[in-house]
């Protein structure tokens, strides 16, 4: 019998985060060009009386322990679904921020999906563990399959993409987080108040730029610059103004590019290679405009068992 199984999942940067208008059940449609970076969290799922989460690294603190996790969520669902007792301990070790646009929650639900299948031995398709994953969150499903994809949709309906070498990034770590909703909220406000309007009759269907597909398909690190957009971007710096500054530091220090991730607050800032990204992130560091300081190469794989136990 099993007694252990971790699971290895990684951040995300959204490297194109097309926003269309706001639809009436409440979501927006997306052009979402996800890539993974090698930031990890792990899950470990091991048996147990009934159903726990434990979390240790960055911000512990922050994340709920109750069923109100992702996590817990992912286990539930899967136990549902198999007429499985939910009995599992799962111990999540954090490295992605919590709250900071890389979709570190999502991760750790996709984690905890893999760990208790492979713990319960429910043998669930791929399919079905990627129907979990939408039901659970528009980012989960992409934190299975990692690599770089294209979700349209809430940002769940993937079509993966080719990419032809390493991309090479530094992030700026915020301190405290930005809620997913009140960014988009914040969007829709700043839509409505500049004439525009917020509504899906109002904007424009959201589409991925074909330059930055095909930037992601040879490894043109120049041309990825030059194409990468964030719509979230002017409400996250509206809730947030500081993160202004940040991406000022990063662009002063050379960074290629300078972004929001997701609905941030991290800040993502694309490099030539791994020296430059170090040097950025030195940069960074020094500025006194952002938290902790990382740097990450992607794509990276998706959800992977890394150890079991039995």
């Amino acid at each position: 019998m099993t007694r252990s199984v971790t699971v290895r999942v990684p951040a995300k940067v959204n490297v194109q985060l097309a926003v269309g208008g706001l639809r009436p059940d409440g979501f927006h449609d997306l052009a979402n060009v996800f890539l993974a970076v090698g930031l990890y969290d792990e899950v470990t799922a091991t048996p147990a009386d009934d159903l726990r989460i434990t979390v240790s690294g960055a911000d512990a603190h922050l994340v709920p322990l109750d069923r109100a996790n992702l996590a817990a969520r992912a286990a539930l669902a899967l136990a549902a679904r198999h007429g499985v007792e939910p009995r599992v301990h799962l111990h999540i070790d954090k490295d992605i921020p919590v709250a900071g646009g890389m979709a570190g929650g999502s991760a750790d639900a996709a984690g905890a999906l893999v760990a208790c299948d492979a713990l319960w031995g429910t043998a669930a398709s791929r399919a079905e563990l990627l129907e979990i994953c939408a039901e659970l969150g528009s980012d989960v499903p992409f934190s299975l399959v990692g690599g770089a994809a294209l979700g349209r949709g809430r940002g769940e309906l993937l079509t993966p993409l080719e990419t032809g070498g390493a991309f090479h990034w530094a992030f700026a770590v915020a301190e405290g987080g930005l809620s997913t909703p009140a960014v988009y909220r914040e969007c829709d406000r700043l839509r409505a108040a500049d004439g525009q309007g917020a509504t899906v009759d109002d904007v424009p269907d959201p589409e991925p730029s074909a330059a930055l597909l095909e930037a992601l398909r040879t490894a043109d690190v120049s041309a990825l610059a030059v194409a990468v957009t964030n719509d979230l971007q002017p409400a996250a710096l509206s809730l947030r103004p500081a993160l202004a500054e940040t991406l000022r530091a990063g662009t002063d220090a050379g960074a290629l590019a300078a972004l929001v991730s997701g609905s941030g607050p991290t800040c993502a800032f694309l490099a030539e290679d791994a020296e430059a990204a170090a040097a950025v992130a030195k940069a960074l560091a020094a500025s006194g405009t952002c938290g902790a300081v990382r740097v990450a190469t992607g794509p990276a794989a998706g959800a992977a068992v890394v150890r079991s136990a039995g």
